[in-house]
């Protein structure tokens, strides 16, 4: 997991798969990728030796870093203990409370009246095995969400931003775009980190804009769905679905949406999966 240093640190062994950034140039562009943030919360992700998190707590009003490696949580803690608007939480992401953390304080609001969240911008260095699982984690509480810039893997970039009908395009694709608009920002060569790891890193941003609604689809059914679609990515749409629906309500939901039984998930755009998704919800409803 890339972290980032203000100084090229002692070469040790990485822990947790940590690579320490030492490119400052990048450290300033990442902080730079959201603009003017002088009155927004940020979070950061893998806040590591706090170079990154130097950079976002001079230009943010509040700045939540969370940081799994206790050796370095602790460091960070000192490191930022007169920075007033600066918290550290030592912690797994993905068992963090975003409600607890953003959503209303108990006697904030009063009875009747909508609280509305202030939408909180991420940053985040994610290593490949645990991008996915970070990225539905922070999909799944959106509502608190505006913009999400991660550093992550060249490979997983690419597949976050791919298109329908290319080969890099799959379940990660589809769930990130189903989410938000992905744009690709700058890569990083690998001598940009200690100790280097063997892959190019590209940064990239998402800006969240869920298409559920407007694609008539239940959340939860659709990720589902999206899931047994690219169940296995070598094997067509039918095979993939076989299992899951009766061959009769299978063939009839493919004619109707216009779906050849051949193809695969990668060559559906979003729309054609919630169409084909959609005649298969139908045809339950009638059988």
């Amino acid at each position: 997991m890339p972290k980032v240093s203000a100084a090229r640190p002692t070469p040790r062994t990485p822990k947790l798969g940590q690579h320490f950034l030492i490119d400052t140039s990048a450290a300033e562009r990442i902080a730079g990728a959201f603009g003017d943030i002088s009155q927004s919360t940020v979070l950061e992700i893998g806040a590591g030796r706090g170079a990154l998190t130097s950079l976002l707590a001079r230009r943010t009003r509040r700045l939540i870093a969370i940081e799994l490696d206790r050796v370095l949580a602790a460091q960070l803690r000192m490191k930022f203990s007169l920075t007033p608007n600066v918290e550290i939480i030592e912690g797994d992401v993905l068992a963090i409370d975003f409600d607890t953390l953003f959503g209303p304080k108990p006697g904030s609001t009063r009875p009747g009246m909508n609280h509305q969240p202030e939408p909180v911008k991420v940053v985040g260095n994610l290593p490949y095995f645990i991008t996915s699982d970070i990225l539905l984690r922070l999909f799944a509480y959106r509502k608190y969400f505006e913009t999400i810039v991660l550093m992550v893997q060249r490979e997983v970039g690419d597949r976050l931003a791919a298109k329908p009908g290319t080969s890099d395009y799959g379940l990660l694709s589809a769930t990130a775009q189903l989410y938000s608009h992905v744009e690709k920002l700058f890569t990083l060569p690998p001598d940009a980190f200690s100790p280097p790891p063997k892959v190019h890193s590209i940064v990239v941003r998402l800006s969240i804009a869920s298409r559920i609604e407007n694609l008539g689809v239940p959340e939860q059914a659709f990720i589902d769905f999206l899931r047994k679609s690219f169940g296995q990515k070598r094997k067509t749409l039918w095979n993939n679905l076989k299992s899951e629906y009766e061959p009769k309500a299978l063939r009839a939901a493919l004619e109707e949406s216009g779906v050849k039984p051949t193809v695969r998930a990668e060559a559906l755009s979003l729309e054609k999966s919630a169409l084909l998704f959609r005649a298969l919800l139908d045809g339950s409803k009638t059988d």
